[in-house]
């Protein structure tokens, strides 16, 4: 059942990969990346194009080549999606999702002080209509070197070409609209700090495999998780507890930051100690190489 609540509180209250032969015939302009992005890469940009026309020519090669792709896979662990750190020492990424939307873009603050306070970096996953929302939060949260800001998409949907839906949230449709839910809020995301993010992470953390194929031809890399921290913020305190402190040597949490009416904040809180005298030290997903 925990499988099934996995972030569906988002929404309530609120590899490459192998593609069809045909699809890989449109020749690849300088622009795009021809390795699959890691926490150390930054994706190749045209040196005399400008920005907009640049972006112009990646989509439509993308639209071109993955015209008559038709997937296959569906759920959160389909190649590509990066579940684990690459090591073998006692390091764990907690990642915690800002949602947005109706009912979900609250801001747990008791959890993010706690972080502060206690100096425990993170990695924070944001939503550009939690961003609206919280304008000046979202900066503060984006000055502070504890936090690295990553992409939680523009609406919050599922990544598929389809139009597939994961707990009644529906997908994108096509590639058009996988490319636009993260290219847009990575946009705003960099407009508004400076930096790109790196990683993203779909509304519901579901995806097809063609989705996952477009999300690394721009240049991000999708980060799943490992330990399903909160069940999209469903989980009581005890539950979270016992999830986040049963992490072990590479884990991601997944985690979220925008329902201070839950019992998020109190979980974590409690479980943090308990990691920390075992010997786990905590570190953002960008400092590390991750793995599926």
């Amino acid at each position: 059942m925990s499988a099934m609540l996995a972030l569906a509180g988002c929404q309530v209250e609120q590899h490459a990969v192998e593609v069809e032969t045909a699809v890989a015939s449109t020749p690849v302009p300088a622009l795009l990346p021809t390795a699959e992005p890691t926490a150390n890469t930054t994706p190749v940009s045209s040196p005399t194009a400008s920005p907009v026309l640049a972006f112009a020519t990646v989509e439509q090669t993308l639209l071109a080549r993955y015209a008559s792709a038709s997937p296959t896979k569906w759920g959160e662990r389909v190649p590509g999606v990066q579940t684990r750190l690459q090591t073998k020492n006692k390091v764990i990424a907690l990642t915690f999702d800002a949602c947005g939307g109706k009912d979900g873009s609250g801001y747990d603050e008791k959890l993010i002080q706690y972080l502060i306070q206690e100096q425990i970096p993170a990695t924070l996953f944001i939503n550009a209509r939690w961003m609206a929302a919280n304008p000046s939060t979202f900066q503060s949260l984006a000055a502070n070197p504890l936090f690295e800001i990553e992409n939680h998409g523009t609406e919050h949907r599922p990544l598929s070409v389809t139009g597939k839906p994961a707990y009644g949230i529906a997908g994108t449709k096509s590639v058009k609209e996988v490319i636009h839910e993260m290219n847009d809020n990575a946009d705003q995301i960099e407009k508004l700090t400076g930096k790109r993010p790196l990683f993203f992470r779909s509304g519901t953390a579901f995806y097809d495999e063609i989705a996952v194929a477009v999300a690394h031809d721009l240049g991000f890399a999708i980060a799943g998780y490992s330990v399903l921290g909160d069940a999209g913020a469903t989980y009581n305190t005890e539950q979270v507890y016992n999830a986040i402190s049963k992490a072990t040597s590479g884990s991601i949490v997944l985690a979220h930051m925008n329902h201070p009416e839950k019992d998020t904040a109190e979980g974590v809180i409690k479980a943090i100690p308990v990691l920390q005298q075992a010997g786990f030290h905590f570190v953002q997903l960008a400092s590390m190489e991750l793995n599926d």
